[in-house]
């Protein structure tokens, strides 16, 4: 199964009929600057359907792709680090708690997207720990894996594997395209 379409819906900061309408919803989520635009363009084979940034921070809402007319592929803020005022953080953070945890939106897969070679943060792991308590199904996105030293490679995939036991982890490069065809059968 491939992705064929992916489409662009739009950008919402609360609740919105768009996210109430029954379509399935694959929510992307990770820190600040983990790569989530660029992990969803590389998916979708398009360069610039999520924008990218080098400015942590830069996506201040929640993104609503449609993939292949069948499910909404959900793009939020990144948590964490992020170069915008405190205000705006908080912002942010606070519509992620409500998205994740208040929502009650039905999601069919939660995608946890860290950085292998930095490896799972507090951040990442307070997440996680937030998600398996609403008992949501979480697969673990290793993106940036073609950052890590070959000498480096095979430990810092066992500790992140470590540190996440009890799900999938794809290890994922959205620069080489690794990965893409394991997160594709995860989500379809």
């Amino acid at each position: 199964m491939n992705i064929k379409s992916a489409k662009f819906i739009k950008g919402v900061i609360g609740t919105n009929d768009i996210l109430e309408d029954g379509t399935p919803q694959v929510v992307f989520v990770g820190r600040s600057n983990v790569g989530k635009s660029s992990v969803i363009n590389s998916l979708v084979n398009q360069k610039n359907l999520a924008r990218t940034s080098s400015t942590p921070g830069r996506t201040q809402q929640i993104n609503v792709f449609l993939i292949n007319k069948a499910f909404y592929l959900i793009d939020l803020p990144g948590y964490g680090f992020a170069k915008a005022p405190q205000e705006v953080r908080e912002q942010i953070q606070k519509m992620l708690n409500w998205y994740l945890f208040v929502s009650n939106y039905n999601f069919k897969k939660i995608v946890l997207i860290i950085d292998a070679k930095i490896g799972p943060t507090n951040d990442d792991i307070d997440m996680l720990h937030s998600l398996e308590e609403t008992n949501k199904e979480i697969v673990i996105v290793a993106n940036k894996i073609d950052k890590i030293k070959k000498a480096e490679y095979e430990k810092q995939l066992q500790k992140i594997k470590y540190a996440f036991n009890m799900h999938r982890v794809i290890p994922y490069s959205a620069e080489k395209k690794v990965g893409v065809g394991e997160l594709v059968e995860e989500l379809i």
